[in-house]
Formats: C-alpha cells, structure tokens, sequence
C-alpha cells in the first residue's frame, strides 16, 4: 500500500530523445513564439477596421495565448515522457507544492490571468483604473495585464492585483463610454444660458454617441462663489475621449464669452479633479 500511494516520480519513464525529438520541440516552440506574435497582431489589425466590433476581437487575444502556452507544454511532455497515472498525480502534487512554497506571486498571477480571461471584469481595449492607474488594456498575458495612460506611457499590473483591488471599467466591454465634461462660470452669470450652450456643445459634437439608452444630460449645482455645469454623454469610441471633452469644452467657452457669460473670479480649489456626486 505504501508503495502505491508513493510512486517513484524520479523513475519516471523517459523516451528516447534522438534528434527527431529535439527538432520536434524546437519546432513547437517556433511555431508557439509565431502564433503568440502573429495571431494577436493580426487580430488588433482586424479590430481596427470599420465595421469590426473591436473589442469582441480583441478579447479572443488573451485565450489564443493561454490556449498555445498550454499546448505546448502539453506536447513537449509527451515528447519526453510516458509516466504512469500515478506518477502523473504524484507529481502534480509536488509541482503544485513547489508552486506553492517557491512560486506562489507566479503561480497567483497566472491564476489571475486565467480569470481574467474566462470571467472577463476587463477585456484588451477597455479603460480602467486599478491600483492608482487610469488607462487603456492593451495586452492581458498570463502574468499582466499592461495599460497605456493618457500621458502614453505604458503600466504593467500584476494580474494577482485582481483577487485584492477593486478594479473600475469606464466602458465595460462595449465601444462607446461616458464622458463627464465640467464648466465652472462665475455665480452672478446666467446659469440657464451656459446650460443651454453646454447642452448644444454635446449634442452637435461629431464624437458623441446618443441613443435611448446611452443618453446625455445637462446639470447645474451652485457653489459660494461660482457654479458648475456639467455635462454627461456618451462618445461614439473610448479612442475619443479626450478629443471629445476637449472639443465639447472649447465649443461652448466659445459661445459663452459671446454671451458675456464669465469664469469664476475665484476658482474651486479642487478643480481638476471632480467634486464628489
């Protein structure tokens, strides 16, 4: 019984290894090394084209790799050993214990990488904000996930960070996001007016997504000593963001100085960042 329940994994049966063998895994490691540069270029190159609904393309990368990493570890075993079924168990135990013990922050983001693939809380192309950083998905592998923020650069995040961070998606999968666009005028100037402006700003803005269930609205709130119109709307691409807000905000301090309506003399001393709701 003893001997059963503890089989040799160190007498585990290897093949002959000629030179066959070895160009066989070779041969599965440049074609893996191919398919994890190739197939997800192609596929961002698919996103990209009109018509295409990109981030449905875009999620398919994350599982192409996981599914090519595990086939090849898949078959460069097969092409080195032919263990018994008990030593298969025996030795899954002790390779999960030396993950355990030696490998955990490894073993912990892959894990992490594999929910994010299948439980998807963010896909490739998304905007999100985790552990401090604001930015687009670029890439989800097995260990991180790496984001570009809006000052381009580029932030890997270890993929464990899921299990203990709140994680935020300002688009949640789908193409168009909501953007909030801020105006502060000066408390004595016509709220109505810049309202009004505000509201026409959004709704004639070629990057703004409308329709009955992505809606805009237009809100005003007083404050000491200015007042703040705020807008909320939709942009037609999460790429247009800042091109939207940045546009929307021009056009209607344009109108509004035609209008005689002013910026506060004293400005709100957090401003640049949004007060809370």
């Amino acid at each position: 019984m003893a001997e059963i329940l503890s089989p040799d994994i160190t007498g585990l049966p290897l093949k002959e290894i000629d030179f066959g063998t070895a160009l066989f895994i070779v041969y599965v490691i440049v074609v893996a090394y191919i398919l994890v540069r190739i197939v997800p270029a192609l596929l961002r190159r698919l996103a990209d084209r009109p018509g295409e609904r990109r981030l449905s393309v875009t999620m398919l990368i994350p599982l192409v790799k996981i599914v090519v990493y595990i086939a090849v570890i898949i078959l460069i075993l097969q092409a080195l050993v032919e263990p018994s079924l008990s030593q298969v168990v025996a030795f899954a135990g002790f390779f999960g214990a030396g993950l355990g013990f030696g490998l955990k922050d490894v073993f912990a983001d892959i894990v992490g990488g594999l929910v994010i693939s299948f439980e998807r809380p963010y896909q490739i192309g998304d905007k999100i904000s985790i552990q401090g950083n604001y930015g687009e998905v670029v890439d989800i592998g097995l260990r991180s996930t790496r984001i570009v923020t809006p000052d381009d650069s580029l932030v890997s995040i270890p993929n464990y960070v899921i299990f203990s961070e709140a994680t935020s998606s300002s688009n949640a999968g789908k193409a168009e996001m909501m953007v909030v666009v801020d105006v502060y005028i000066d408390h004595r100037s016509d709220a109505v007016a810049a309202m009004a402006i505000l509201k026409d700003a959004v709704r004639t803005s070629k990057y703004v997504y409308i329709s009955p269930s992505r809606p805009y609205t237009v809100l005003l709130e007083d404050f000491p000593f200015y007042k703040r119109v705020r807008a909320k709307a939709y942009a037609s691409d999460l790429r247009y963001e800042f091109e939207f807000s940045s546009e929307v905000t021009r056009r209607a301090w344009t109108e509004m100085k035609r209008q005689g309506i002013a910026p506060p003399e004293v400005y709100p001393a957090e401003l640049g960042t949004r007060e809370q709701e």
